[in-house]
């Protein structure tokens, strides 16, 4: 089976070309970073989220009086409680906007102990909320970019947003047609795989499932609510992260194959920061951690 040897800090667009990002990346389905900053100054990240000021670090907050008007929209919330025996206690359901300001102004109300991620607090994610259930003037504070529009055929499949205080997190999964995933606040550390070298990891971690009768048949590999909880989460966080003291945003850690043996691959690894953008080709898995203070928040696009 593959077997991760190292990761690799993912290469960045050196300039504003949607011409050279097709004709190197986007048609040879390789990953890439767009230029640093691009999309700082994009629509829903300046009317969407606030600076908030705080003793340590500075970070993001949501634009309350903007967002509040639209409270009675119904959003898909994820409701995950950790649970150290036996995994994550995960729901995912339609609820009102309004809850999840609501969370989040009492989140950010406590003082950083209480919020660490080792404390065992209900937690609320705004995910793969599809851009078609807002309403359109919220809608509008997402316009496509032309990395979207002008690479390919121009073929828009879906749009999702995510909003989450951090640390949030998306398992090792792979998606259905290239993805232009973008960040609008705070930060977000992506983990890519190769097709093969992913296929590789999700087998093994399927495998160790079996043999201890906890899979109960599933063999998604698109992001699911299996992945969410119990050992499933579990594994797939130990393979492609490590230890939680290989997550950090300070440095780009590698991760040693177990045995010489083995067949081992690169991964690679990059962090987003406000304004960024990662183009994550057709079949590369990925794993996504939200890290730092206060609000982070991405939206993706799925195109061909």
């Amino acid at each position: 089976m593959s077997r991760i040897s190292r990761y690799l800090p993912l290469d960045a667009l050196g300039q504003d070309s949607v011409a050279l990002f097709r004709e190197s990346y986007f048609k040879l389905q390789r990953p890439v970073i767009l230029p640093r900053g691009l999309f700082r100054d994009y629509r829903a990240a300046s009317r969407w989220f606030s600076p908030l000021s705080t003793p340590s670090t500075p970070c993001s907050g949501l634009n309350y009086p903007y967002l509040e008007p639209y409270g009675d929209c119904y959003v898909p919330l994820e409701l995950t409680i950790p649970d150290g025996k036996n995994g994550n206690i995960f729901e995912r359901a339609h609820k009102p906007l309004s809850l999840f300001l609501q969370w989040t102004r009492s989140v950010q109300s406590l003082p950083p102990a209480d919020t660490d991620e080792s404390c065992p607090i209900p937690r609320l994610y705004l995910a793969q909320c599809q851009l078609i259930d807002l309403p359109s003037s919220l809608r509008d504070d997402f316009p496509t970019p032309s990395y979207v529009t002008q690479a390919g055929k121009g073929d828009i499949y879906d749009t999702n947003i995510w909003v989450g205080m951090a640390p949030t997190y998306t398992p090792l999964h792979r998606d259905p047609n290239p993805n232009l995933f973008m960040q609008l606040a705070g930060s977000k550390r992506v983990r890519l795989l190769a097709p093969d070298t992913g296929r590789g990891v999700f087998a093994e971690v399927r495998e160790k499932l079996a043999s201890s009768q906890a899979g109960h048949g599933h063999s998604s590999a698109i992001r699911g609510e299996e992945m969410m909880k119990g050992a499933e989460n579990q594994l797939l966080d130990r393979a492609v992260w490590g230890s939680s003291e290989q997550c950090k945003e300070e440095s780009v850690p590698t991760v040693e194959s177990n045995s010489p043996g083995n067949q081992s691959e690169n991964g690679y690894d990059a962090v987003l920061h406000a304004g960024d953008a990662l183009f994550i080709p057709t079949g590369w898995w990925h794993s996504i951690k939200g890290v730092g203070q206060g609000v982070t928040a991405s939206v993706n696009w799925w195109f061909r």
